[in-house]
């Protein structure tokens, strides 16, 4: 069963592995898939769901309100996020703007059959919009009672520092950034997670099997696999392509024997190093089929020790990306519509 862990500086307890439906409902599984996968990691003991209204352009959410029909709502904490286009994308329908977000939390309630989502997050920084402008309408949200907490996605060390400023400045609850984190991308160590620790953020990070890179199964010299991830635009495929090169999946296939004496699988020793970090709360991770989920579940509480730790970072050498630099490249300069 799933281990649990408190979210940034507060009470709010997560499960360490969190469910989440990026690039699965309503895109790469049916309905019913969809709904078998949520019932799994329910019955695995993840009670941590994470959406956006931006998945399958507001679609997502109204899957994983189904999947969690019937559920206590009291035992789930259910996470989503604001910035991207939805809907028809006109000129309001995107960034971090008080119309934006005010309209945005009530169609990302209704889709999702509740009265409150327990984490409201930035799904980006708007450089459009001024940052109070942006905080004042979080904290407007969670004293309307439609979230509890909130936090962001992608967020630069400076940006989170003026973030929690105002935050603390307006008496609300910001305890969170989700970034990418995984063996292979590693940008957030030198400054982000030092400023969380000082702030009291914890990390929810995204892909920390890199796409599924690190699972072994994308070879050196070889094609990748027919319907994998690498194959498929709408399950992030631009994303994977920075991994696909000789020289890491190389480095990749030198982690099969480490893996193998820890008794885990390669996801399982990608999910677990990421929990390692004692800045990270949770481990995103989404499935296509309800076995997967227990397959993860498995990375649950794993201590690596030292010498294993070592024995990845040998293994990986310098394909690993460690630049902070590429923080600053992930928020877009101008909104996208």
């Amino acid at each position: 069963m799933v281990e649990y862990r408190y979210l940034g500086n507060s009470g709010l307890k997560v499960s360490e592995i969190t469910y989440g439906n990026w690039v699965t409902h309503a895109s790469q599984i049916d309905d019913a898939g969809a709904i078998a996968t949520v019932h799994a990691a329910l019955d695995a003991g993840i009670t941590t769901f994470d959406t956006a209204d931006t998945y399958a352009n507001t679609a997502a959410e109204v899957v994983l309100g189904k999947a969690l029909a019937g559920q206590r709502r009291a035992s789930l904490e259910i996470f989503t996020k604001v910035y991207f286009p939805t809907g028809p994308k006109g000129p309001n329908d995107t960034g971090l703007s008080r119309k934006h977000i005010l309209e945005s939390i009530d169609g990302s309630l209704q889709r999702l059959g509740t009265d409150y989502v327990d984490l409201y997050q930035a799904h980006r920084y708007d450089y459009e919009t001024p940052l109070e402008e942006t905080m004042q309408a979080f904290a407007d949200v969670v004293r309307a009672g439609k979230a509890l907490y909130i936090g962001v996605s992608e967020w630069t060390a400076e940006q989170l520092r003026d973030g929690a400023a105002l935050a603390q400045q307006l008496h609300v609850p910001f305890i969170s950034n989700q970034p990418q984190y995984s063996m292979l991308w590693r940008v957030i160590e030198e400054k982000v997670v030092p400023a969380s620790e000082e702030l009291g953020i914890s990390q929810i990070v995204w892909s920390p099997m890199a796409q599924g890179v690190l699972s072994g199964k994308y070879l050196p010299g070889q094609p990748v696999p027919a319907g994998s991830r690498a194959t498929d635009e709408k399950s992030g495929a631009h994303f994977i392509k920075r991994f696909l090169h000789d020289d890491v999946l190389a480095a990749v296939q030198r982690l099969t024997p480490i893996a193998a004496d820890c008794g885990l699988t390669m996801p399982q020793l990608a999910i677990a190093w990421v929990l390692q970090n004692r800045n990270v709360a949770a481990a995103l991770v989404g499935a296509s089929r309800p076995e997967q989920i227990a397959s993860n579940v498995a990375a649950s509480g794993v201590t690596l020790d030292a010498d294993v730790m070592a024995a990845i970072d040998a293994a990986l050498g310098d394909v690993v990306e460690r630049d902070p630099q590429n923080t600053y490249e992930v928020s877009p300069k101008s909104r996208l519509v």
